[in-house]
């Protein structure tokens, strides 16, 4: 059995992940059998490519090496969440993104991709990086589905209103099904309305700022408008009544025997407390639980110097 988690974020949750990783190294006995990290997804502060959450601020571009290095050291590459759907020609020529990439060009990160114009940019100019397409598609046609998993891509992240329908999934080549992604704990209400106007604003969100940064001598602060929604404070315990919620022992029990492996954590912008319990929930043993809580919490609280 082989059970692989994509979980989130490799700058704004460091040394959550990095002790997570470290710890099913060294006591593997207390996670699932056949359980992997197989990727850290998100993007570094202020990307005007991202997508999904806004994260503003800024990172040298020592630190983004650094880490980069750690996690590939691990045998774990980070996946750029590159899924803003407002890019635009003007856009692509961005010199920290394209930083970015450079710095971690060599064959073994990955892309998440949205917009057509980035995704054939990237494609053209940085051909080594393995490409997922993302949720923020919001494909609930089935036909869709299964021509998405025709092109050429590493994993098609599935829209989260298809977990639980089985009559549903069944319908997906047991080929195709190792390269689909099912995001497990999704906050947002089945069929949000709003989840597309979201996106929009946060790709708004990133383009304002940079274009607030390409006039060094504009002093006054950036102004955005926040996208009000109540489903972001969601934790893990807030969802287990939602349609879309899978449970642990339905990944154990139902989605692996029908061939999907590819599961993702969601939680960029959490608190370490709320996806470190998510973590336990999903990846932990029940027995263990407790035990790995405490210990993980412990070395989360030790004043050890991080990057970033």
């Amino acid at each position: 059995m082989e059970i692989g988690f994509h979980i989130p974020d490799f700058g704004a949750h460091f040394r959550l992940n990095n002790i997570l990783v470290n710890m099913i190294e060294k006591k593997p006995e207390y996670f699932h059998d056949g359980l992997k990290i197989v990727s850290v997804f998100g993007a570094f502060p202020s990307s005007v490519w991202n997508g999904g959450r806004y994260f503003g601020g800024s990172a040298e571009m020592q630190s983004i090496k650094d880490i980069i290095q750690v996690f590939n050291d691990k045998g774990i590459p980070l996946r750029f969440t590159f899924t803003n759907p407002l890019i635009k020609e003007e856009h692509l020529g961005d010199s920290y993104c394209n930083q970015i990439l450079r710095a971690a060009n060599n064959g073994f990160n990955e892309v998440i991709v949205m917009s057509p114009i980035l995704e054939k940019y990237i494609r053209d100019n940085y051909p080594k990086f393995p490409i997922t397409s993302s949720t923020c598609k919001q494909i609930e046609d089935m036909d869709g589905v299964n021509a998405e998993l025709k092109k050429d891509y590493k994993y098609v992240v599935l829209d989260y209103n298809w977990n639980n329908k089985f009559d549903m999934l069944e319908k997906i080549s047991k080929e195709d099904r190792g390269r689909c992604e099912i995001l497990v704990n999704a906050c947002c209400n089945p069929h949000c309305e709003r989840r597309g106007e979201h996106y929009r604003q946060i790709g708004e969100q990133h383009i304002k700022g940079w274009e607030h940064s390409k006039n060094p001598l504009n002093k006054t602060p950036l102004e955005y408008e926040d996208f009000i929604c109540p489903c972001m404070k969601r934790g893990i315990y807030d969802i287990t009544d939602l349609e879309t919620y899978i449970s642990p022992e339905d990944i154990i029990n139902k989605y692996v025997p029908m061939g999907f492996k590819n599961f993702k954590l969601e939680g960029r912008t959490s608190s370490d407390i709320n996806l470190l319990e998510t973590y336990v929930f999903y990846m932990v043993k029940p027995e263990f639980r407790d035990k790995a809580r405490f210990e993980m919490l412990n070395a989360l609280t030790q004043k050890i110097k991080y990057f970033m």
